[in-house]
């Protein structure tokens, strides 16, 4: 059997706790992390759309970060997307701020809902530590 570290940030256990899912696993130098969304650390779905998809982004720093990565690290993102038409042009403003342009695969889906009323988007990718590469 292949050896996996769950990847767990502090403030995301009791996430983790409730929901019964690891934010991400390491198999060797491969970071598998789960869908981020934007909600606050006591599980709160954030409203205000561009300060859902801050959080979205942050919530997934912090994962890669405990894996000890970055976004640079990141090979292939999905973005997952209610109302795409309505708030893309925000999500890629901050997802520029944010996340280096063109450092990844990136494809991005819209669909009906997510796991929680109110969220608008849901960012999961696969990151390779940079201390493992050749």
């Amino acid at each position: 059997m292949t050896e996996r570290e769950i990847v767990l940030p502090q403030s995301m256990k009791l996430l983790a706790e409730r929901a019964g899912y690891a934010p991400a696993i390491k198999v060797g130098a491969t970071i598998y992390c789960a869908g981020q969304v934007g909600r606050t650390a006591a599980l709160e779905v954030i409203s205000d759309p561009e300060q859902q998809f801050v959080a979205a982004w942050e919530n997934l720093r912090m994962v890669l970060a405990e894996a000890r990565c970055t976004f640079e690290d990141v090979v292939e993102m999905t973005t997952y997307h209610v109302e795409m038409r309505e708030h893309m042009a925000v999500f890629r403003t901050v997802k520029d701020r944010l996340f280096p342009r063109g450092q990844c695969a990136w494809t991005c889906v819209g669909v009906v809902e997510l796991a929680h009323p109110g969220l608008l988007v849901e960012i999961k990718c696969v990151a390779v530590s940079r201390g493992s590469r050749a």
